[in-house]
């Protein structure tokens, strides 16, 4: 049976990262020698159509080009909002996902007395040991999967902790397949490494489901990795367990890496629970999990989430850590040891709030005309269908924060499958939900006199 050595790293980035405190080579900060020096350090003459600051003229790495992201217009939506609040128009928030919850309090007196103790030094690259092994412990107790501590590296958030995923497994050249809609950081995120995308689609006839046939379609040569989502944001649709066995099968037997994002994993409705890809047989050795404390913990400013990696990748994280980050704030980790262990009933408070709202929104929509939704069964979104009412999703969202003062964010940089579609934050209360559904409504109604 093949395992880890098999699996491909992202060879440029690990030749710099694998020895952090080995002096890099000369070759690989593009120094060449001057005439009549001893290697003197002059940087490589600006390589043609090579990105510029407008004003100054001086370049910019390539890399600028494949990070801008493309939800950028259809942030203009939140954007606009926020500047008719500052006018003093009453306003709903529905465009960002943001838990309303507070942290619970145990949590945040573990940070003040961290803090207090004098926990603002350094921490190791990888996460203190305690985090580590509560992380892995948790591991445990939601998907039954054994985990060592040392497969555990913190990071400053889920996105951090796939930023430095996929720097560690994918390089120029190769591709990655990720389903679409997808949330709109993995554009950036994969670009980035130098990688290509290779989206296939959730199609909304399908309720946003996973189709492995098409997977199985999209690989080539150049399929190093694939990227998923579950539940998934935008669509909040899951997994099942056919499904990820299809995809199981076609990672393994194309050799490929499997990325797990899984932070919405504690946030499912009517009795559904979430399957990690890591507990099928043979995907323990090739498939990342990635996961934090934003969303099942309302901790999203805190910035602390993890990936779970297999063999040495792990490792190569912790090197990548040391040069970015150097580490995450020992207090928050503290913190994050009280959240990962504890049992709160703020949570539990939170997770059927959600589950109410889902379910108010769900049935005010679809009994409204020309829209309708598809009731996601996890995570804090819900996709409305609104192309029969013959308006793109872009304008659609622009004329309702004009007309009502409630922002909904566009779906179609998310993909082609989601164009059409507004996506709904269920992070503000049920009363105020009930009002946003009132203004839609009334707004749908003009729309048609």
């Amino acid at each position: 049976m093949r395992i880890w050595p098999t699996l491909r790293l992202s060879r440029n980035w690990l030749r710099e990262i694998v020895a952090p405190l080995v002096p890099v080579p000369a070759r690989a900060l593009h120094f060449i020698p001057r005439s009549g020096t001893n290697m003197a350090m002059e940087p490589q003459r600006k390589p043609a159509g090579r990105p510029a600051d407008s004003r100054s003229g001086l370049s910019f790495s390539e890399r600028v080009e494949h990070i801008g992201g493309k939800g950028a217009r259809a942030r203009e939506v939140h954007d606009r909002v926020r500047r008719l609040q500052a006018e003093g128009r009453d306003v709903i928030f529905l465009s960002v996902g943001d838990p309303d919850f507070d942290t619970p309090s145990p949590i945040v007196e573990s940070a003040v007395a961290a803090l207090r103790g004098g926990r603002t030094h350094y921490t190791s690259m990888a996460g203190i040991p305690p985090l580590r092994e509560a992380v892995a412990a948790r591991h445990k107790r939601l998907t039954g999967h054994q985990v060592s501590p040392d497969a555990v590296v913190i990071n400053p958030g889920a996105q951090c902790a796939l930023f430095s995923t996929m720097m560690c497994l994918v390089q120029a050249g190769d591709e990655v397949i990720v389903p679409e809609p997808l949330y709109v950081t993995y554009t950036a995120v994969i670009g980035a490494s130098g990688a290509t995308l290779v989206q296939v689609p959730l199609r909304a006839e399908n309720a946003f489901h996973l189709d492995p046939d098409d997977v199985a379609a999209a690989v080539t040569p150049r399929t190093r990795a694939v990227l998923i989502n579950f539940p998934h944001n935008p669509s909040g649709a899951m997994i099942t367990p056919d499904e990820l066995e299809g995809l199981a099968e076609i990672c393994r037997r194309h050799d490929l890496w499997l990325v797990s994002d899984e932070v919405y994993a504690t946030l499912t409705y009517d009795g559904r629970k979430h399957i990690s890809p890591v507990t099928l047989p043979g995907m323990a050795e090739r498939t990342v999990v990635i996961d934090s404390l934003s969303k099942a913990y309302a901790m999203t400013g805190w910035r602390l989430g993890w990936a779970i990696a297999p063999g040495e990748l792990a490792l190569h994280m912790a090197n990548l850590a040391q040069c970015m980050l150097y580490g995450c704030p020992a207090f928050i980790q503290d913190a994050a040891v009280t959240a990962v262990e504890g049992e709160f009933d703020e949570i539990e408070v939170m997770r059927a709030a959600f589950h109410a709202r889902r379910n108010l929104v769900v049935e005010r929509v679809n009994a409204m005309p020309q829209v309708r939704c598809t009731p996601p069964e996890g995570s804090m979104f819900i996709m409305i269908d609104v192309r029969e009412t013959g308006l793109g999703a872009e304008e659609f969202a622009f004329r309702l924060v004009d007309a009502e003062g409630v922002s909904m964010l566009p779906c179609d940089p998310f993909g082609p499958s989601a164009v059409g579609h507004l996506r709904v934050s269920l992070s503000a209360p049920i009363e105020v939900l009930e009002e946003a559904c009132n203004r839609l409504e009334r707004f749908l109604g003009a729309l048609n006199r």
